[in-house]
């Protein structure tokens, strides 16, 4: 299971949603697979936010799709869990 916690800046710029670890597959850690749903081809391109050190997640065109279509208030603070 992941969890894309509260928007933040990790860094001094604002990568997107920080992205809990824990529950993740080496493949999506390495952006070889799409952070929420799994798939592994096409490789994923679209970030979709960083891990608590900076690295970057991917997600499917799919999975990026429906993050921007649920754009909120960036104050306003939403957890997506996926397993």
């Amino acid at each position: 299971m992941s969890i894309m916690c509260e928007r933040g800046a990790p860094a001094d710029e604002d990568d997107g949603y920080v992205v809990a670890p824990e529950g993740l597959s080496d493949a999506q850690v390495m952006g070889d697979a799409c952070v929420v749903c799994h798939a592994r081809w096409p490789r994923p391109r679209q970030q979709l936010g960083v891990l608590p050190d900076g690295t970057r997640v991917y997600g499917c065109s799919e999975c990026a799709r429906l993050a921007a279509d649920h754009h909120t208030d960036p104050f306003d603070r939403h957890l997506l869990a996926t397993h």
